[in-house]
């Protein structure tokens, strides 16, 4: 149960969404990151079942990106993960999983935690406005880039409600690994070990 995840006492919440395919070095500098800069009591790591914007890309089964990210994570006693998407039926949509989150924590801050390049895309995600309006959100970057077109038309309403957070090592890319597994390239470095293994383990990403 996603209540049997959260701390006691809990006042600041970051989620973590994504499809995690697999999950990577740069997810979990970016959620310990944000944990620090922005004094978060918890991260919960929300993969994604039916994202609606890669509904003509081929995704790993389900519970092989959960289990790989719940591998990853394990270690870290500020990071959890929840099914909530996984096990909710139709596309899985950011604004249903902040509602849920706030309908069980109440008053408690939430920051959803994404990468730069989907906050600029973020009007094309169902009830942007609302989701802007009901929870925080902190865009990952590299070194050196800007989120100025944040200032630029709508996002100016909002922007007391995104927060920029440079992050180094963003050039890892769960595209790149599998593409790098399929060509029989090493990764090592760019993932933790144990989701390295279980990606050999189960072959994965070796007929994509």
């Amino acid at each position: 149960m996603l209540d049997e995840l959260l701390k006691e006492d809990i006042k600041s919440l970051g989620i973590m969404g994504g499809t995690f395919d697999p999950i990577h070095n740069g997810h979990l500098v970016t959620a310990q990151a944000a944990a620090y800069q922005y004094d978060l009591d918890q991260v919960i790591f929300v993969p994604s079942a039916n994202p609606p914007h890669k509904t003509e890309q081929k995704i790993t089964n389900a519970e092989d990106r959960y289990i790989m990210v719940m591998l990853a994570t394990m270690n870290n006693h500020k990071f959890n993960v929840s099914r909530i998407e996984l096990e909710r039926e139709g596309p899985s949509y950011t604004i249903d999983t902040v509602r849920v989150f706030k309908e069980l924590l109440g008053e408690v801050d939430i920051y959803f935690i994404t990468g730069a390049d989907a906050i600029l895309e973020i009007f094309t995600w169902k009830k942007a406005h609302q989701i802007l309006k009901e929870c925080k959100f902190i865009a990952a970057t590299r070194p050196g880039y800007s989120l100025s077109k944040l200032k630029d038309g709508i996002y100016e309403k909002y922007r007391n409600q995104i927060f920029q957070l440079e992050i180094p090592g963003l050039a890892i890319s769960s595209t790149d690994i599998r593409q790098r597994v399929q060509n029989k390239r090493p990764i090592k470095y760019q993932l933790p070990s144990a989701v390295e293994a279980y990606i050999k383990k189960r072959r994965l990403y070796l007929d994509t």
